[in-house]
C-alpha cells in the first residue's frame, strides 16, 4: 500500500465493511492496477449476498461511502428505531418509495431501520402491495446482514431477532 492519509482510515484484508449500494462485504485483497498509464490501488470486496465482487479505489473509499460495520453499541440505536411507532406518511406510494429507496441505498443502518419499521406489517394489519413487500425485504436483508456481522451470528438468526423486535413492540 502506498502512503496512508492522516486519518489512517484504510481497511485491512479480511475486514467486514459496508458498501452502501450493495450492503455488507469482506475485503479479500488489495490489488494494484494500471489504467491509462495511471497506477491505482483497489480494495477487492466480496459481496456474499449479491454473489458479486467489486473493486473500490483506495482514494475513493470515502466518496463511495465504504465504511466499517457498526459497533454493538451503535446497532442498539437501530433496534430502538425498530421498537418505535411507524411514521406513516400520507403521500403517494411512488414518492414514499423514492424516499425509502434513498434511505436503503444510503447504507446507513439507522435509515434502513426506519424503512423496516415503517413497512413492517403484522398479520392482523392490511396486506401490502407487491412493491412494498419487495422494498421491506430489501431493507430487512440489508439490516440483518449488518446485524449478523456485528453480532457474529448468521443472517437467519439476525433476521429472526429483527422480526421479534418488530412483533413485540
Amino acid at each position: 500500500m502506498s502512503k496512508k492519509n492522516k486519518k489512517n482510515d484504510y481497511f485491512k484484508i479480511g475486514e467486514i465493511v459496508v458498501y452502501p449500494k450493495h450492503g455488507v462485504g469482506e475485503i479479500i485483497r488489495i490489488e494494484s492496477m494500471k489504467l491509462l498509464n495511471i497506477q491505482s490501488e483497489y480494495y477487492v470486496v466480496r459481496m456474499e449476498q449479491a454473489k458479486l465482487t467489486i473493486r473500490v479505489p483506495l482514494e475513493k473509499q470515502q466518496e463511495v461511502g465504504l465504511r466499517k460495520i457498526l459497533s454493538k453499541k451503535n446497532i442498539e440505536e437501530a433496534y430502538n428505531i425498530l421498537k418505535s411507532k411507524p411514521k406513516i406518511r400520507r403521500i403517494m406510494w411512488s414518492r414514499r418509495a423514492q424516499e425509502y429507496d434513498t434511505k436503503i441505498y444510503s447504507g446507513d443502518p439507522i435509515k434502513i431501520a426506519e424503512v423496516v419499521r415503517d413497512l413492517f406489517r403484522k398479520d392482523s394489519q392490511p396486506e401490502q402491495s407487491y412493491s412494498e413487500r419487495q422494498m421491506f425485504q430489501m431493507a430487512l436483508e440489508r439490516l440483518a446482514r449488518e446485524v449478523a456481522a456485528i453480532e457474529k451470528t448468521d443472517y437467519f438468526q439476525a433476521t429472526e431477532k429483527i422480526e421479534n423486535t418488530l412483533y413485540n413492540k
